[in-house]
């Protein structure tokens, strides 16, 4: 059973790191899955740790602007990734890039004019089907973004962070932006080790009980 809780976590910890809003209480609850008979398909593995992704989210995002917002965006970093080539530590990485420091507005506007959390150019929120009111919509904005960062997933030729890194555009200041992405997924993976942790004491006094 205990080799089975350090799989799972094993796994979530190491693809962590791959290119209705869950509470604290669930993570406890996916406790119980040390008691199944078998160990998880892959599908309940990418699922757990798409889960596990959005609560790290949550807190990151919430020690930028207040719970509820951090809920609801952390909640649409995990809706508009599912069913694509990204997860949701993909798109959050982007949004506290672009607009951590700014509260992660949705009236966020750069000097070169890009809007919302995600900062889409309105010509390339236009290319997606979108206007620059649009970016004022978070949901809307996080679509446009993960299109967006498709696009850029196919000039990297696969490459995630190469992606990111267009996503922002190129030069000096991309050089600085991709650096910031680093240091923003640190953060997240220091924050998901710290839930993997709290998931194995809450197994652990299950099992003492």
């Amino acid at each position: 059973m205990r080799k089975k809780i350090i799989y799972i976590l094993c796994l979530l910890l190491l693809t962590a790191c791959e290119n209705a809003p869950f509470k604290m209480t669930e993570v406890q609850s996916a406790a119980s899955l040390s008691t199944e008979s078998s160990l998880p398909d892959n599908e309940s593995i990418s699922l757990i740790q798409r889960k596990k992704q959005q609560i790290v989210i949550e807190a990151a995002f919430a020690r930028r602007t207040n719970p509820e917002r951090a809920q609801k965006l952390a909640a649409l970093c995990f809706n508009k990734t599912a069913g694509t080539v990204f997860m949701p530590f993909d798109l959050a990485e982007i949004a506290l890039a672009e607009t951590g420091g700014h509260r992660l507005s949705a009236h966020a506007v750069s000097s070169r004019g890009a809007l919302g959390v995600w900062q889409l150019m309105p010509s390339r929120a236009k290319s997606h089907g979108y206007s620059s009111k649009d970016m004022n919509d978070d949901a809307k904005c996080a679509q446009a973004a993960v299109l967006e960062l498709h696009t850029k997933l196919e000039m990297a030729q696969g490459n995630m962070e190469r992606a990111k890194k267009l996503y922002c555009g190129q030069g000096p200041q991309a050089d600085a932006y991709i650096k910031k992405i680093r240091r923003v997924r640190l953060e997240m993976l220091s924050e998901f080790k710290r839930q993997a942790e709290k998931l194995a004491m809450a197994d652990a006094e299950q099992m003492d009980r």
